[in-house]
C-alpha cells in the first residue's frame, strides 16, 4: 500500500507528494484528524470548522482525478499501525510541516515508527521553508528559486487504493464548543482563487496605503492568509499570479497603471516575509514556548495578572481601539496585521502580561493561525527577541491614526456607538455617561514602566553578546543573493507583512 498523507496542504494542484505517489502505482490519500491535537490551547472551534470545509472540498478535487479523501480519526501512530497490519504499507509521502510543538513531537515519533517498520517516508519542502538550514545566508535566494519553479499541474487521473473512510467528526465531538465566530468558514479552492483574483484585479490597488487601518484593511488586504495556512492554494501559485499581474501592469501605459504597481510590489515582498517568519520556528521550535533571548525570562511572570488578561480577552480594557479590535477578531476570525501587533503590544507592555499567557488565546482566535508567524511576532511585539526594535503602540494614538472618525470603534464597541468623534478615543475624559469600563491601566505610566525596563536591559554587554548570536541565526540578510528576477522593492523587517 502507498499513502499520500495530507496535512496543511489541502489541494491537488502544485503538490509534489501527489506527483510522487502517482508514479508509484495505486495509492490512497489520507487525512488524519487527531483528537489530542484539538485539545491544545492554540487550537479552536473556528479553525476546525474551516478545516472541515477544506477537507470536504479536497475530497471533491480528488474525486475528479479518480481518488477520494480517506478520513481517519485517532492518533497518527495507531492509524498507521492499523493500516500497516491490514495492508502492508510500502511508501508514505507528505509535505514537510512547520506547525506547533505538538505536531513537531508527533512527527519525530512517527518518523521513528516508519523507520522501525521499514516504511519509506518521503517529505517534500513546502512553501519555501528550508529544513535543516545551517544559517540564513542565501535563504532568500533559495526561496526565490523555489517560487520561480513552474506550478505543478493537476494530475488528470490516478489509480486509487480503496480504504474505509471515517466520517469527519463534528466539532462538538472533539470537545470544541462554539467560540463566538459569526462569519462563514468556507474553505474551498474556488473561494481561494476568487479571493486571489479579486485582490489582484479589483480590491488591491490601495493595498500599500490601506493595509494598516481596520476601516479599510478588510477590503484592501488580500484576505488569502487562511487559504495559504491550510494549503488550499500554494504560496508558489500566489507568487506566480502576482508576478503575472506585475507583468500585465508593466505592459500598460503609465497613466493607466494607477497605484497598482506599488501595491503589487508591496504584496510580493510580503509573500517572502510570510515564509521568513515560519523559517524561524523551523530553525528553533522553542520559540513557541520560551523567550528567544533568555535574558527576558525574569522580567514577567506567567499567570501574574489574571484579571488584566481576562479583561483583554473579553475586549473590556477601557481602551476603545483595543477593545474594538478584540471584539472584531472574536466575531470575524481575522484582523489586519497592525491591529494584531497592537493587541499583543498592549498586553505585553501596558498590561505587563507574559506573552506565553496571551499568545495561545490570540492564536485560537485566528482562523489563519500560522505558528511560525504568530510566535515570532508575539515575541517581537513583547520585546523578548532582543534584536528587534521595541515598539510600544499607544492605543489612543493608534485609534486616532487608524480610525480617526471612530467608524470601526462604533461598529464593535456598542457602548460608544453614540459617542462623538472628539470623545470616542478618550471617553473617560468627558462628562457623558458611557456604559463602558474605565481604562484598566494608566497608558502613559504603563508605557514608561515598560520602556525603562526593556531599554535598560539592552545596555548590558551580556545582552548584546546574546543578541548577536540571535541575529546570526534568525535575522534577515541585507544581501540575500540575487534571484533570477528580483523584485523592485526590499521590505524592512519592521514593516507590516499583511496578506
Amino acid at each position: 500500500m502507498n499513502i499520500l498523507w495530507y496535512k496543511y496542504d489541502l489541494r491537488v494542484t502544485d503538490h509534489h507528494p501527489l506527483v510522487l505517489a502517482n508514479q508509484s502505482g495505486p495509492w490512497a490519500a489520507i487525512y488524519i484528524i487527531e483528537p489530542m491535537l484539538w485539545q491544545e490551547p492554540d487550537m479552536s472551534y473556528r479553525q476546525y470548522c474551516f478545516l472541515a470545509s477544506c477537507l470536504k472540498d479536497l475530497d471533491q478535487q480528488l474525486r475528479a482525478i479518480g481518488q477520494r479523501l480517506i478520513i481517519k480519526v485517532g492518533e497518527v501512530e495507531q492509524v498507521f499501525s492499523d493500516l500497516h497490519q491490514r495492508y502492508a504499507i510500502s511508501n508514505v509521502w507528505a509535505h514537510e510541516e512547520t506547525k506547533n510543538s505538538w505536531t513537531y513531537s508527533r512527527d519525530k515519533k512517527i518518523r521513528t515508527w516508519f523507520k522501525a517498520n521499514h516504511i519509506t517516508f518521503t517529505e517534500c519542502p513546502h512553501n519555501g521553508v528550508v529544513r535543516r538550514l545551517k544559517n540564513r545566508d542565501g535563504w532568500a535566494k533559495q526561496w526565490y528559486d523555489q517560487m520561480y519553479q513552474p506550478v505543478i499541474k493537476r494530475t488528470d487521473q490516478s489509480e486509487a487504493f480503496t480504504v474505509h473512510s471515517d466520517p469527519i467528526p463534528l466539532a462538538e465531538e472533539l470537545n470544541l464548543q462554539p467560540d463566538g465566530i459569526a462569519v462563514s468558514l468556507e474553505g474551498t479552492r474556488q473561494k481561494a482563487l476568487q479571493c486571489l483574483k479579486s485582490f489582484l484585479y479589483q480590491r488591491g490597488e490601495h493595498y500599500t496605503r490601506e493595509m494598516s487601518s481596520p476601516v479599510t484593511a478588510y477590503t484592501s488586504c488580500s484576505r488569502l492568509s487562511r487559504y495559504i495556512t491550510y494549503g488550499v492554494i500554494s504560496m508558489r501559485e500566489v507568487f506566480h499570479a502576482c508576478t503575472q499581474r506585475q507583468q500585465e501592469l508593466n505592459r500598460l501605459p503609465p497613466e493607466h497603471r494607477g497605484k497598482w504597481p506599488n501595491a503589487m510590489r508591496s504584496f510580493a515582498s510580503r509573500l517572502r516575509w510570510h515564509c521568513h517568519f515560519i523559517q524561524k520556528l523551523e530553525d528553533q521550535p522553542s520559540i513557541e514556548y520560551e523567550n528567544m533571548h533568555r535574558a527576558y525570562d525574569t522580567i514577567r511572570t506567567m499567570g501574574e495578572y489574571p484579571d488584566r488578561l481576562q479583561a483583554w480577552k473579553n475586549g473590556q480594557t477601557g481602551y476603545p481601539m483595543i477593545d474594538a479590535c478584540m471584539r472584531a477578531l472574536i466575531k470575524e476570525g481575522w484582523i489586519n496585521f497592525r491591529m494584531r501587533a497592537m493587541l499583543m503590544s498592549f498586553a505585553s507592555y501596558h498590561l505587563w502580561i507574559d506573552w506565553r499567557d496571551s499568545a495561545p488565546y490570540l492564536a485560537s482566535l485566528f482562523v489563519d493561525y500560522e505558528p511560525g508567524i504568530h510566535y515570532s511576532q508575539c515575541q517581537m511585539q513583547s520585546g523578548t527577541t532582543g534584536i528587534n526594535a521595541i515598539r510600544i503602540y499607544n492605543p489612543i494614538k493608534q485609534g486616532i491614526d487608524q480610525d480617526p472618525d471612530g467608524v470601526f470603534i462604533r461598529k464593535w464597541v456598542k457602548e460608544l456607538s453614540q459617542a462623538p468623534s472628539d470623545e470616542i478615543h478618550r471617553p473617560w475624559e468627558f462628562e457623558n455617561a458611557y456604559d463602558y469600563p474605565a481604562p484598566i491601566v494608566d497608558e502613559k505610566e504603563a508605557r514608561q514602566h515598560a520602556s525603562k525596563i526593556l531599554y535598560g536591559m539592552r545596555k548590558d554587554q551580556s545582552h548584546k553578546a546574546a543578541a548577536k548570536e540571535i541575529v546570526k541565526k534568525h535575522a534577515s540578510r541585507k544581501r540575500p543573493g540575487r534571484p533570477k528576477r528580483p523584485p523592485k522593492a526590499k521590505p524592512s523587517p519592521q514593516k507590516e507583512f499583511e496578506l
